[in-house]
Order: structure tokens, then sequence, then C-alpha cells
């Protein structure tokens, strides 16, 4: 380890955030477990909540627990799907199948945790794709990608991308994302959420590139 490494160690923190013991990072940094431990002390003085991810990324999940409505639940999907080949709407007129869309929503969350009863998932596996997001999910995972995408995008020192006569495909794909914010901004389609989201990570994201600049040059609103 360098003599005059900067405390706390960003990398041994976050390891140790997710669960890492500082015997481990030791061990996988080639450091002494003392050093990490006083890097991690300095850090969680800064910031208490690290302890507490520490500890909860090392308890074990507890398993979805199997009650006799979630298995009637689990019957009426699963039979819905037979009947009709379709999963249970959340729009549907029928209150029963508004619990059952709620219920299998549960589910999904569950399966991503790791908590879901091996019951249910092995039951669940007769409908090819139940554990798949709705278009709605999955577009709003999409935007926080490509936010997150552009900040880096951004942070990397490049101006702000076009969405036409681009130079790279990056570019184009962050470029019209960007185009199609600022057109919601402007007739009020944006979300508010998202707008605040914009503000906090790209203050200057409405304006867009400096009046002749030419392109490729270094960005100097960092955003």
């Amino acid at each position: 380890m360098p003599a005059h490494r900067p405390a706390p160690h960003p990398e041994w923190v976050q390891m140790y955030r997710q669960g890492l013991t500082t015997t481990k990072i030791a061990a996988t940094a080639g450091a002494a477990q003392n050093t990490v431990r006083y890097h991690v002390a300095i850090a969680a003085a800064a910031e208490p909540s690290i302890r507490d991810d520490h500890r909860n990324a090392t308890r074990t999940p507890r398993v979805t627990r199997i009650t006799p409505a979630g298995l009637q639940n689990l019957h009426d999907t699963i039979a819905l799907y037979r009947a009709e080949c379709r999963l249970p709407s959340s729009s549907s007129p029928s209150a029963r199948e508004r619990a059952l869309a709620i219920w299998l929503v549960r589910r999904r969350q569950d399966h991503d945790q790791g908590t879901l009863s091996r019951t249910y998932s092995d039951a669940l596996q007769e409908i090819p794709g139940w554990e798949q997001r709705t278009r709605k999910d999955n577009d709003e995972a999409r935007w926080d990608q490509r936010l997150k995408d552009l900040t880096a995008y951004m942070a990397a020192g490049n101006d702000w991308p076009r969405h036409k006569r681009t130079d790279t495909e990056k570019e184009r794909v962050l470029g019209m994302w960007l185009h199609i914010q600022r057109m919601k901004y402007r007739r009020h389609e944006l979300d508010q959420d998202k707008e605040e989201q914009l503000n906090t990570l790209l203050p200057s994201w409405r304006d867009g590139r400096t009046r002749g600049r030419p392109p490729g040059s270094t960005n100097v609103q960092s955003g």
C-alpha cells in the first residue's frame, strides 16, 4: 500500500458497505487489517450509516412466507394464465384480478431480492416471463440508466451530446434522450421528480451547447 494513501480509501469503504469484513478486505487489497479498520473508522465517523449498511448487507434475507391466501393467489394466477394466456391486470374491472396483479408485483420484488420461496418460484415457472417487469417499469429503469450514462459522459469532459450529425452512436443515443427531455420540459410534460434529478446532476441541461462552440470542444459546463 502507498505510504501516503488518502483516508478513507473509497474502494475499501464500498466493500465494507457491501458486507465484506475488514479481514477479507485486507486480504483482497494486500493491506494490514488494522489499516483497513482505520480507514473504515474514519469513514464511519463522517457517515455513521456505513455501519448499518454493512450489517444489513450481511444479513440473510428472509424467504417469502407461504400463507393460505398466498397459495390461493398462486392458484388463481396460474388458472387465469391457463384459461386466457395472460397475467392479471392492475387495471381490470375485477377487484379480485387487481388483487392478483398486486400480489404478482410483490412476488417479482421477492424474485429480484432473492427471497422468493421455492414453492412460489417452482409453480410460477409455468408462466414464461412472469418475473419480467411491465413496460412502464422497463421505461423507468431505462430513463434512470440514460441519466447515469449522460452524467458520466459529461463528467468525462464531453460537450452536451447532439442528436444529429453525431460522432458516435453513444452520443446519438444520449443526445436524442436529452433532446426528448428538453422537449417535454418546454411542453410542461416532464415529471417533476425527473426534472429535479436533472437539475441536481446536470444543472445546465436545459441550455445545451454554448453558442459558437465547435463540436468536439471541451465541455466548459461540467454540469
